[in-house]
């Protein structure tokens, strides 16, 4: 399926997306499309409708019309469940980590590798160690322990677990919802490294933040939504800081 721009290279591609709650339109008419492999950026302030689209993509709400192309094919996403199937996994604020449990545990959460047979199970303890460590290495994340509880984590270390985490079970399309919020500027940093490394690895990338300084450090294109429409979508080279400041406020017309 041809992207908006006419190139085949789309992973995904949201035609003409409306969504209406009752009287109020959230979304209308919006065209959004992630190449493969990139970072696409999706700004915009509160309100805006980038949340109420991504909710779209993975599944969390219906469109009230419009299609949605995945490697060229129409899908229906119809819950998060039919998104992770089609390789889309999303990390979001709270991160989805359970903080009394150790790193590999987190990892595996839900697909624990066990050993045994019929009620007789019991968890692969030493194999959840060895592949958590093993696949966050793959992707540059160095960890103290497999064993050390998340709980003991810093922010960017818990983000990075649940980055590896995408990665390691196949995602394709990964959605970092305000990855380096609250974060140190070092912490902030090493997400904008693992975001870039999961592009390398052929992974596309959406990127929802409010911090245009740090989207600009790893995004190829953006996207920019203001009261529910697409204001346009313009490639790294065409728009500086103030550009998208601007665009995202209203404070120039695209």
């Amino acid at each position: 399926m041809p992207d908006e721009n006419g190139n085949n290279t789309s992973l995904v591609f949201m035609e003409n997306i409306v969504k209406r709650f009752g009287h109020v339109t959230a979304l209308e008419g919006v065209d959004f499309d992630v190449r493969q492999p990139e970072v696409m950026a999706l700004l915009g302030d509160n309100g805006a409708g980038k949340s109420t689209l991504i909710k779209i993509l993975t599944g969390i709400h219906t469109p009230t019309s419009g299609q949605i192309h995945f490697e060229g094919k129409p899908v229906q996403i119809r819950s998060p469940h039919d998104a992770r199937t089609l390789g889309i996994e999303t990390v979001y604020q709270d991160l989805a980590l359970v903080n009394v449990m150790s790193i590999g545990r987190n990892f595996f959460l839900g697909r624990e590798p066990v050993h045994g047979f019929g009620p007789f199970r019991w968890l692969a303890m030493r194999t959840i160690a060895r592949q958590t460590r093993e696949s966050l290495a793959d992707v540059g994340i160095k960890i103290r322990s497999a064993k050390e509880k998340v709980g003991k984590l810093s922010g960017g270390e818990r983000q990075s677990i649940a980055i590896g985490r995408a990665v390691h079970f196949g995602a394709k399309l990964l959605i970092l919802d305000e990855p380096t919020s609250a974060l140190s500027v070092a912490e902030s940093r090493k997400v904008l490294d693992y975001t870039l490394n999961a592009k390398e690895r052929g992974l596309s990338v959406i990127f929802i933040t409010h911090n245009v300084h740090h989207v600009m450090a790893v995004a190829d294109r953006y996207t920019i939504i203001r009261h529910g429409q697409k204001v346009g979508t313009y490639d790294k080279e065409e728009v500086t800081f103030d550009d998208i400041s601007d665009l995202i406020t209203g404070d120039r017309i695209s």
